[in-house]
């Protein structure tokens, strides 16, 4: 019975996680604009009696979210076309002086900016070698993603060439410790950092296939 329950926990949890992941992004991106849409679908008596089991404010309420979501997207790639515009491409470019001329509002600005270029926009490789570094101490070894070189003034600081890697935490990679090492203490390993993801959030107990066979090869 324990045998059964632990397979079936294994195939239900990663379903119930990414469901509930959905339905936590529905949620946040449509909350402003349920209300306002709910109550239009509502006067004009759209499924007042309801569908099946569903009530009407539930289906009315299901609806607004769905016409939320294509008219976000519709938005979105709208938006996206008219910004190659080139007059509106001015007017963005004028917009973009004004917040980062205003004081805290600028920070903000500027650093979502770069971390949303560095991720969508930007042609480096970063996050995709995976390495061994030693970490807290020497001799115990932690797997970490190489993000790119660390900023000239700490190398200059330091004298040598430094690489930025980012050490994920487990079972949640989202946080981690961001550290600066030497090339020549970097251990580069022959693994995907899906791979490496996927063993950090797992606790070790997942092991990327390509390791696996040579482990059992080697047995």
């Amino acid at each position: 019975m324990k045998k059964y329950f632990i397979t079936g926990l294994v195939l239900l949890l990663p379903m119930v996680v990414t469901i509930a992941v959905i339905l936590f992004l529905v949620d946040l991106f449509t909350k402003p604009f349920v209300n306002a849409v709910s109550q239009t679908l509502h006067s004009f008596s759209i499924f007042s009696d309801g569908i099946f089991i569903f009530s009407g404010p539930q289906l009315i309420n299901y609806l607004s979210r769905i016409l939320i979501l294509v008219a976000l997207f519709g938005c979105t790639v709208a938006l996206g076309c008219i910004a190659r515009w080139f007059f509106l491409k001015s007017l963005f470019r004028y917009a973009d002086k004004i917040l980062s001329k205003i004081p805290l509002v600028n920070t903000v600005y500027k650093t979502s900016q770069d971390i949303i270029n560095t991720v969508f926009v930007s042609d480096k490789k970063s996050f995709q070698k995976v390495v061994m570094v030693e970490f807290p101490r020497p001799g115990v070894f932690v797997i970490g993603l190489i993000a790119r070189e660390s900023p000239p003034t700490c190398c200059t600081a330091t004298g040598k060439k430094m690489i930025s890697v980012l050490v994920p935490t487990t079972p949640n990679p989202t946080t981690g410790f961001l550290m600066m090492f030497e090339e020549n203490e970097l251990i580069y390993i022959d693994m995907k950092p899906e791979d490496a993801i996927k063993y950090i959030v797992s606790c070790g107990v997942i092991i990327p296939e390509e390791n696996k066979k040579k482990q059992e090869l080697c047995t």
